[in-house]
């Protein structure tokens, strides 16, 4: 038996399914797709420190998939003891893409168009669930994705009002993608807040440690699987579909599995 079979078979035996019929795998951008993060927390710290606030790098790490207004308000509130206005938001948010279209371009995540590659082999969709709205890595996909993605069906943060850690953003992914089912979805990502948007939304979640966070800052969220590169997520991901489509034909012997579903490869 594959080292993910039991995760998968207790997220199934948990929501009462005989197996997974993916017709779709949600992908973080940030992360995952390309190696922008430490541009992106940069970014943040320089911008705070613009306007007098503190938010150092690594804390930006764990903000990772919040909107911009969202990790706005959690600064202010600590340093300030007040949300941000709409104004405020606006403007700390546009300096803070200035700082970020000022390092250099971010590269396409190392493995990660063989997973999305191997995906679409397999007859299931691609989709992204991000909670960026930097223009710059968007306009960017079909360059680095060339016909992988369907546009249409990407979410950003111009189409979400809460963001993530809510399930709204991979809810309304499954929406947008004919409003399919959590048991057709699996979710990779690579951040705790982003995590658990996924398991709150029903859906099995790959996370994917490319940051400096520790392994437990994802597995205490809820992961079900943890790689640790892209790269290495290729090597396996076609027969993790594989497995989470078959029947689960030795259904009690699962029963009696007590484990978080978490695993590190």
């Amino acid at each position: 038996m594959e080292k993910w079979s039991n995760p998968i078979r207790q997220y199934c035996h948990t929501h009462g399914y005989d197996r997974m019929k993916l017709k779709t795998i949600m992908f973080d951008m940030d992360g995952v797709l390309f190696d922008s993060m430490p541009n992106h927390a940069w970014a943040w710290h320089k911008a705070m420190e613009y306007y007098g606030l503190d938010l150092p790098e690594a804390e930006a790490f764990m903000h990772e998939g919040r909107t911009g207004a969202g990790t706005i308000n959690i600064v202010t509130r600590r340093q300030l003891g007040r949300g941000a206005d709409a104004d405020e938001c606006e403007r700390i948010y546009k300096k803070k893409s200035e700082y970020f279209n000022q390092r250099p371009e971010a590269g396409r995540m190392p493995g990660a168009i063989e997973v999305v590659t191997a995906v679409k082999q397999c007859g299931i969709t691609p989709i992204i669930v991000t909670g960026s709205g930097t223009t710059s890595l968007l306009d960017r996909i079909e360059e680095n994705y060339p016909k992988l993605f369907r546009h249409e069906w990407m979410v950003a943060a111009r189409d979400v009002t809460i963001g993530k850690p809510d399930p709204e953003p991979y809810l309304m992914g499954m929406k947008k993608a004919g409003n399919i089912t959590p048991q057709q979805t699996m979710v990779v990502e690579n951040a705790p807040l982003g995590v658990q948007a996924g398991v709150a939304a029903g859906c099995f979640v790959i996370a994917v440690n490319t940051g400096p966070l520790p392994d437990s800052a994802l597995t205490n969220e809820g992961a079900h699987l943890l790689f640790h590169s892209m790269t290495e997520l290729s090597q396996h991901i076609k027969d993790i579909i594989h497995t989470s489509n078959q029947p689960d034909t030795h259904a009690s012997d699962h029963l009696d599995i007590h484990t978080s579903g978490n695993l590190g490869l």
